[in-house]
């Protein structure tokens, strides 16, 4: 079973090998708006004193073009 996710995460993202490029950048972007909103919201204040999702960006854009490069 673990097999077959593997197999066809790999296929998939053989295919569509721009996408968590695409998507890291959608969360970096992300980030710079809940930078600009009210820090009132406990989850809109907690994501960007601690800018999880530029992070989250930074480490899927690495790892998307590293498998990008490889598949």
């Amino acid at each position: 079973m673990i097999t077959r996710l593997i197999q066809s995460t790999g296929d998939f993202l053989a295919r569509y090998s721009g996408l968590p490029v695409l998507l890291a950048a959608g969360l970096i972007i992300l980030n710079f708006v809940l930078q600009l909103l009210p820090e009132t919201w406990f989850l809109v204040g907690w994501l960007a004193e601690t800018d999880f999702l530029l992070h989250l960006g930074l480490v899927i854009g690495l790892i998307g073009g590293l498998l990008g490069d490889v598949l």
